[in-house]
Parts: C-alpha cells; structure tokens; sequence
C-alpha cells in the first residue's frame, strides 16, 4: 500500500459524505453547481488558458444568488474536513514511527542519542536543561478564521477518524463511525461559519484556556516524561527526574497596546480566570488520586509526617489526606473570589506542593515507587509548570501611552517639563526619580484617565501577586521601544506603584518584581537596539534592576512589523544580525539575554516549522530559555488534538535542547565572513528593491485596498482588537496581521517573498557567488530555513490567480501587477538555481503533492471572492451590499482553511 494511500481514503470518504450532506440539506442544485465549478477548476489549472479561464469564469457565475452562499461554504466546509484527514494521517504516521525502530526526526529519542553520540554525557544533559527552556506564548491575535463551536465540531470528526484507522472494528462498528462523522458534518453545515459580533477580549482569555484545560494540562507533564524516558533509554539510567524544559505564558487579556478593549479591569478578572481553572484543575486531579492511592496503613504503613498532619487518624492515609487536601483548595478559591476572609486554606502554590511531597515521600518509603511515579509525579509536574496562576500573563502597551503618563506625574510633581526633554536629558530625569525612595505620585491628584488607566496597571499586577504569587505576571512588554527612557519610563510607573523600590536605602539592593522588555519592530529599531540596551546596561539604576533578576534580561523581536517595514529577506537578515549583535554588547556587560520571537502563523510574519525557525537563529541566542509566540489559527491547529499537541511540544524543545547543547559544547560551526558578506550585500539590494515598490509608488496603496480584501477582512469579527492602530491611511499604521492576511487571500503572498529575486539578480550571475550559496543553502541552517521558507511562500503564491484580483484594480492592475510578476519570477529562479530542484518544494515533496491538491479546489473561491468584491464595490444598495459582504466573508474563511494561513 503507497504511505498516503489511507490520507487519500479518507479525503473520499469525508469529500462522499460532504456530497451526500449537501444534496440532502440544499437539493441537487447546490450539489450539480458545486460539480460544475470543480469540474471547470480542475480544467482551469490543468490547461490554463482564455478558454478554461472564461469557462471557470462562467460556471461560478451561473450560481444564482439565492444559492451562493451555499455553493460557497460547500468549498469551505470540504477544506476544513480535508484538513482534518491530513492531521489524522500526521498522527498515523506518528504511530508508525512509534512502532519502528527508527526515530521519528525532532523527537526527544532522535536528540538525545544525537547528544550520546557527540559524546555529550547525561550530567552535562541534565546540567543543561537546568539552563535552558522553551516558552510558548498563546497571543490572540487575529487570524483565527474559524469559530470555537466549528472547531468543537472538528473535534469530534477527528475523534471518530482516528476510531476508523482500529483494525479490529467491525463492518458495523465502522458504518457505525460513518453515519457520526455524517452527523458532525451536518452539524457543521447548519452552523454559521463567520461570527455575527466581534469577540470580546475575555471571549479570547476563555478561548485560550480551552486549549489548556482540555489538552495542554495533561500532556505537558506527558512530554515532559517522555523528555526522561529518552535520557533513561540512551544513557542507560534509572529513573531520572529533570528540570521542565517547555513552559506556557498568554497574553490574552493583557496585550493592550492597540486595543481599547483591555483594561485594569479585563486584566484582574483574566489573572482570577487563570486561577480558577488551576484550582478546578487540581480538585479533578484528586479526585482522580483518591481512587487510586488506596493503600492501607494496616497493609504497608505510612510515614508519621503524614499520619501527624491529618485531622484524625484512619487506616487510607492518602485518602484522608487528599480529602483535607481538596477542602483547602475550595477555600482558597473561595478566599480569593472575598467570600471567607480567614479559613484553612492555601496562602500560595509552596504549600499545596509541599502536601503531595508529604504523600510522595510516604509512598516512596513503603513500596509504593511505581504508584508515586505513576499516580503523583504527573500532578507535581503539573503544580510545578501552573502553580495557582495556571499561565503566566504578559502585559503589553505602547511606549506612547508611558511617556504620556510619566510626563503628567513629573508635570504635577513639578519636577520636569518632560515632553520638552531631549532623550539624553529624560534618561537623568528618570534615572535620578527612580534611584530615590521619594514617590512622585500625589495620591490626593486626579490624573487624566489615560495616566490613571496606566498606572491601574500596575497596581492591578501587584495585587496579583499578592494573591495569585509573583509567577503570574512577569513581564511587561513595552511596544514600538526606541529609546533607553522607553524602559526607564515603565521601572519608573513600576516604582510609583510598588513593583520597584529600595526598602532599605538607595545604596542597598532594590527590589525589582517585573521584567521590563522592550520590544524592536521596525528595521531602523532592530539597527538601534544595539546601543539602546548599551545605554541600559551602563544605566547604574537599570543595572541594580538588572542584578535583581539575577542579571538576566528580555528582549522581544518584532517579525510582522519588520518584515511590513523592509521585505522578508532584510526582516530576516536584520533579526539574525540584531541578535548577534545584543548578544556582544550583553556579554560584555555580563548580563544573560533571553530572547522573545514575535512570531506569526503565516510566511511573511516569521512562520514556518517551527523547530527549523529555532535552530535558524545565532547558536549563541539558544544558550537559556527561548520565547515564541503561538498565534490565532497556530493553536488551533498544534494543539487542538492530544496526539498532534505532544508531537508539536516535542519538535519545539528537542530543537531548543539541540541548539543550546551545540551553542554550550561548541558542536556547531560559526559561519564564513563571505558568507555573511554576501547576505549583507543581499538584504541592501532587497531593501532598496521592496522600500521602492510598496513605499515609493504613490498609487500602490490604492493597489493594495483594491486588488486585496483587506477592508472586508476588517468586517470578518476574528478578534477584539481594531485592524489599524489609528485612523491613518498609511502603510505604517496598518497592523502587520491584516496586511498578511490580505495579500495570502489575493494569493499573492507578496510579503513573504517580493524583493528576494532582485537582490539575487546580480549575485547569481558570478559562479563563484552561486557556489557560495548552494554551500549556505546546504550547510548553514538559518539560510536553508530562510530559503525553505520562501520557496514554500512562491508555492502557495499563485499569480495566475493573483491576475485575477489584480484585474479589481485595472489599468493599475495591470502596471503594478507587471513588475509583482516579474519579481516572483526572478525570485522563483533563484530559489531553484541556489537549491539545484527543478520544482519549488522538490526537498517537501508532502506539502508540494498538499499544495497542487488543494489549489482547484480554492481557485473556484478566489474566483467567487474577485467576483464579490467587484459587485460589492459597484453597488449602493445596502441590502445588496449587506448579502455581498456576508458571501465575501464566506469566501474569506474558505480560502483561510484551503491555503492553511490567514495572519
């Protein structure tokens, strides 16, 4: 049997049942119609021509419009089910590894005998995950194109898939499982397919957290032993027990920078929404335990420690123990939501830790090791990766919204006129407020609202962690950072509300409880920072901060707005140079970076594998913990299913624990000087090629908002937060999401590649230089990520039909579309003359067969949406305009789902 053959057996069977859905909820019509267009579509892209063109042209046009909608969402519908076959056979594949002796590549088995072999030995393994880690960031972000309950209803398709692949069921058994995937698919029909209202920030805190209760709970702990089965296996050890190596932080509920929506008040009951699902959490958990640690006194004994610190004596121990345990729990939820001002309960994590040790340690002593290990060491790992905080919340702002805010309390303090200050001055004003005890902030003074907001910030986490322990929040990201004050200015509000003081003197340590992280977006920011954080470390007061947080400190690196700002080959390029560059100024200043990748779901944000984006960066910056932001239809599609979830986990931090271990032992190369010469002179060329086009020609602005969807996209309610930081027309204004968004339904994906085929034009012309870089390509791993990556954007990209949208914006269209073809062709060129493959994805030959699938089955969307738009844009009836825009959305989530990517 060929390996895709059962990937293809169940594409038939959902694509039957879809058609036997569609007849049965709309008719014939609908079904002949649907027909009709793919029939045309698969013609289209087999000979493209006038002939199949017009044709295709026609069959999408011969839908009347009562029946549209349905016609549309039929395409829809089968790219979600036919996502669903694909995960399902991912996780098959899985089993098959799992089966052979072969590890499956970016496993922990695969890694750790990697390390064995570079004679890498098992102490200094677990001297190195005591250093380094991974944490994922779940953002909301706007690029989930599907609903919650579409995706519950995927669930259960996948559950009933998985059912199918049991060699022992029965025929009935497996017409059983056929009529409840047709079930869930009429489900799926009858439900709306885009939200009628725009998503509230605490919708998107309750939607994360879905994600962490059903799945991420349980399976964290799981990878995590399998991390210590793998380093059991290849070191020949018994059982070992090492440091958690991939942890989970948000920033649903506290990334305000933008959004109105995200208050002190949204903030404070998202930090007691994560308390409440840790607490409940826990309470199923020992609920599960005490049915399993039964153990008698009378039959093994028990430890007097724990015999003492019940309430009375009995013979189960453990029971009685978890019992008391429980009764505490539901105290400390009830304490912390004011309904009991003083009752026995937990004052922090410490101590409910310190009751499963208690029975741990019993256990343990009296024979009882394989219940410890298989009953209470899942919830230890589970109350050391959550505690009581369940996720670690990161607050984001604009830098504007502090330097307005430390100016009105200077203003009122009468100390400085401090928008009139140059950088240099702010940075002593602020250096000498923040080395004094004296607060500046007149608790008897009404602010205005924005500076009362901002400060309702701080004093909103300090009460956090009074209540819910410093671990939930930690660090404070500070938006469009340009300067030293941008930090100075956030330890300052941190001072002014208790976060940052000198409790005993200004010559002794002070007490510094948040992470100040700037965040460099733009490419002139990422050339500045650099000597920005020079300035820092040199900074007496920042650097007695420093040394609080063990000289440790953050930095977050924009992908989207760089590569919005300079194209993806000078995003990419100044990001790998960027980093090197803070890692020698923070060496010289003995601080410890950590670095933070702002990273999107589609190419032109920083997507991509991510265990190849891990291994892409400077060896020296895996050296600690990494951070990564997991954003909109990212989570959904890594960590909505158990199985996918585990094998997405492990991939992510056997990269890390690889990459730090060749940056910690020297067992990786650094690259030539010619090399690094040849990108620098690559990412000028590339910079001057996309700055020229997309900011140089006055009319490509009006190119963009009419041959791309991006105004309906603003209409699609995907996320709380607004499509542009402003009222502004301006390129630079427009989030980096929307922007990728737009130009991957137009099937341009221009973000992702535009500028590479100019800056490669003269460089491909030396031998010599070509040489060169079939040599990066094949040995450097940030070039060959750097190169996959573009060649997986030009497979996706499509100018056939990127002509169509084109054709929106007319004689424009046709001027500015010339040069966009033109681009894509020099850049597929080069692509395939540095990789020596004579197709795009030649190295991917699973995601080139997905592509070349999946395209005459978006085409017929792509052509719907050219057409919409252009109805939408000629009509004034607002009925019409109304019924347009809700087929236009329609077509936006089909192609979401077809080509895998949104933002």
């Amino acid at each position: 049997m060929q390996p895709d053959a059962p990937l293809h057996r169940d594409i038939r069977i959902l694509g039957d049942l879809l058609g036997e859905v569609i007849v049965e909820q709309c008719g014939q019509s609908v079904f002949d119609h649907v027909e009709n267009i793919r029939q045309a579509a698969k013609a289209f892209r087999g000979h493209p021509c006038a002939e199949t063109r017009s044709a295709l042209q026609q069959a999408v046009e011969n839908v009347p419009g009562a029946l549209r909608s349905d016609t549309i969402h039929a395409f829809s519908v089968y790219f979600q089910l036919v996502n669903l076959a694909e995960q399902n056979h991912r996780l098959r594949r899985r089993r098959a590894y799992e089966k052979s002796d072969q590890p499956q590549r970016w496993t922990f088995q695969e890694t750790v005998a990697a390390l064995s072999a570079q004679e890498v030995s098992s102490s200094q393994v677990e001297n190195l995950l005591h250093e380094v880690g991974i944490e994922l960031i779940l953002t909301a972000h706007p690029t989930e194109a599907l609903r919650r309950t579409v995706l519950d209803k995927h669930t259960k398709i996948s559950a009933a898939l998985e059912e199918m692949d049991d060699p022992r069921k029965t025929p009935r058994e497996l017409g059983r499982l056929r009529e409840q995937i047709r079930t869930q698919i009429i489900a799926l029909w009858q439900t709306r397919s885009v939200r009628k209202q725009r998503i509230s920030v605490i919708d998107e805190v309750r939607n994360g957290l879905y994600f962490l209760d059903q799945i991420l709970f349980d399976v964290l702990p799981e990878v995590h032993e399998k991390l210590e089965r793998a380093v059991e296996e290849n070191y020949r050890l018994e059982r070992v027990h090492l440091p958690a190596l991939i942890r989970f932080g948000s920033w649903m509920g506290g990334d305000r920078d933008g959004n109105p929506n995200v208050t002190h008040d949204v903030t404070e009951e998202t930090l007691k929404l994560h308390f409440d699902l840790a607490l409940s959490k826990y309470h199923e958990k020992l609920h599960e335990l005490a049915h399993d640690l039964s153990s008698s006194v009378e039959r093994v004994g028990a430890d007097a420690a724990l015999l003492e610190s019940l309430d009375e004596p009995c013979d189960e121990p453990y029971r009685a123990k978890i019992t008391q345990m429980q009764r505490r729990l539901a105290n400390t939820k009830r304490y912390v939501h004011g309904e009991v001002t003083k009752h026995d309960r937990y004052h922090d994590v410490s101590e409910f830790l310190r009751d499963i040790e208690l029975m741990d340690k019993s256990l343990r002593a009296h024979r009882g090791e394989r219940l410890a290990d298989t009953f209470l060491r899942p919830l230890q790992l589970q109350v050391n990766l959550f505690g009581f905080h369940m996720v670690t919340l990161d607050i984001r702002q604009h830098s504007g919204v502090h330097e307005h805010a430390v100016g009105e309390l200077l203003e009122v303090a009468g100390l400085s006129d401090y928008a009139s200050l140059s950088e240099g001055d702010r940075v002593k004003v602020l250096t000498d407020c923040l080395g004094s005890p004296r607060p500046i902030r007149n608790p008897y003074h009404g602010y205005t609202p924005q500076t009362e907001e901002a400060l309702a910030v701080f004093d909103c986490i300090r009460k956090g962690h009074i209540q819910f322990g410093r671990a939930c929040v930690q660090d404070y990201l500070i938006s469009m950072t340009q300067g030293a004050s941008d930090l100075l200015e956030v330890l300052l509000l941190a001072k002014e509300c208790g976060l940052f003081g000198w409790p005993e003197g200004p010559l002794q340590a002070p007490t510094s409880h948040l992470n100040v992280v700037p965040l460099f977006e733009t490419i002139e920011d990422l050339q500045a920072a650099p000597s920005i954080m020079q300035s820092l470390f040199e900074n007496p007061v920042y650097r007695r901060h420093l040394e609080a947080h063990q000289n440790g400190q953050e930095i977050m690196l924009g992908y989207s707005d760089s590569n919005k700002d300079g194209g993806y080959l000078t995003a990419n390029w100044s990001l790998y140079r960027g980093q090197q560059a803070l890692l020698d100024v923070a060496e010289a200043h003995g601080i410890r970076l950590k670095f933070f990748h702002g990273r999107g779901g589609a190419l032109g944000r920083g997507g991509g594998p991510v265990e190849q984006s891990i291994l892409a960066q400077p060896a020296r910056a895996l050296y600690g913990h990494v951070k990564i932001t997991e954003q909109g239809e990212v989570i959904s599609q890594r960590y909505s299913h158990k199985g996918i979830a585990e094998r997405s986990l492990e991939s992510a931090a056997a990269a890390v624990l690889r990459g730090a271990a060749h940056a910690r032992y020297d067992l990786h190369e650094q690259e030539p000087q010619a090399w690094v010469a040849l990108l620098d002179k690559a990412s000028q060329k590339s910079f001057e090629a996309y700055r020229a086009f997309v900011f140089g020609d006055d009319e490509f602005l009006t190119y963009f908002h009419t041959a791309t969807p991006v105004d309906e996209i603003g209409k699609l309610n995907i996320g709380s937060r607004p499509a542009k930081r402003s009222q502004s027309a301006r390129i630079e204004d427009l989030r980096a999401i929307p922007w990728v968004f737009s130009w991957t339904q137009s099937r341009h994906l221009l973000p992702a590649w535009y500028g590479f085929g100019t800056s490669m034009e003269e460089l491909l012309q030396s031998e010599e230089n070509l040489q060169h870089l079939r040599e990066m390509y094949r040995g450097w791993p940030f070039f060959r990520t750097l190169i996959d990556n573009l060649q997986m954007a030009l497979a996706k990209a499509d100018m056939l039909v990127a002509r169509e949208y084109a054709h929106l914006a007319g004689d424009l269209g046709e001027r500015l579309f010339c040069d966009i073809e033109q681009e894509y062709e020099r850049s597929r060129r080069a692509v395939l003359k540095i990789t020596g493959y004579d197709e795009l994805l030649d190295n991917k030959s699973v995601i080139q067969s997905s592509i070349q699938l999946r395209n005459p089955y978006v085409d017929p969307l792509s052509f719907f949406q050219v057409r919409l738009l252009r109805q939408l844009r000629e009509t004034s009836d607002e009925a019409e305009r109304s019924a347009l825009l809700a087929d236009v959305l329609l077509t936006i989530n089909g192609i979401a789902a077809g080509l895998r990517n949104t933002g």
